[in-house]
């Protein structure tokens, strides 16, 4: 059995991860040892009387800032050589499903930062972190939700979450860098809409064959930008 993915996620907000954490596939990876996740109370690691974590930019500005000295003492607590440290952040690379496998086969302990406010002082950046990650181009009250995403991702890709092996996840959406083709399932009928009848024969090429030119087109239709990535990286490696 493979070892234990630990996922610590620090956050001023800890209460945010409750219902994520204890529902669905995340309480079940935990359940059975798969997945270990540990939320931190950033406020646990603040040095005065009212557990700040934030104070007012230096140069002035609209805002605070989350301050240095809780963030390193969260951080160090629980980091070793072998943590990947990421900060969520508008300012991070994009989330793509390649960012999720590498991050699901390649670490056993990541360590999520959750920005808020602001933003977070830049000697974090500087000392603390291997990686930055956003979600997308928009922006959100704190980095608890798309931690939540990240972590999401990655932990499914893990060996046993799903429950069904590598099947599970190889023909999903971004996987094969085309989106997923039609699914359906019974009735075979439903208010005189068909399910097509070549997923009725039996022949398992043909319907292979039918589904992938489906995702080619729904790609095409929906995101005919990851047909473009496709071309130029088959140009790239040929």
């Amino acid at each position: 059995m493979s070892e234990a993915l630990k996922i610590d996620i620090i956050t001023p907000f800890p209460q945010m991860l409750n219902g994520f954490l204890q529902e669905s596939m995340m309480k079940r990876a935990a359940a059975a040892g798969l997945v270990e996740f540990n939320a931190i109370n950033l406020r646990d690691f603040a040095t005065d009387k009212h557990n700040t974590t934030d104070d007012r930019p230096f140069g002035g500005g609209p805002g605070m800032v989350m301050k240095p000295e809780p963030m390193f003492a969260a951080v160090e607590s629980v980091k070793t050589p072998d943590s990947r440290v990421i900060l969520m952040t508008p300012q991070g690379q994009p989330f793509k499903q390649a960012v999720a496998r590498r991050l699901a086969d390649e670490y056993n302990h990541l360590v999520f930062i959750c920005g808020h406010y602001e933003g977070v002082d830049e000697r974090v950046r500087e000392a603390l972190l291997d990686e930055e990650i956003s979600i997308g181009d928009y922006v959100l009250t704190n980095g608890v939700l798309p931690a939540a995403v990240v972590i999401d991702a990655v932990a499914r890709l893990r060996p046993g979450v799903l429950g069904g092996g590598e099947i599970a996840t190889e023909d999903e959406s971004f996987s094969s860098g085309l989106l997923e083709h039609p699914q359906y399932t019974r009735p075979p009928e439903f208010r005189g809409m068909k399910v097509p009848d070549i997923l009725f024969s039996g022949d398992h090429g043909k319907i292979a064959r039918w589904r992938h030119k489906q995702a080619m087109m729904r790609t095409g239709e929906r995101r005919s930008d990851l047909l473009e990535n496709d071309r130029k990286n088959s140009e790239n490696n040929p």
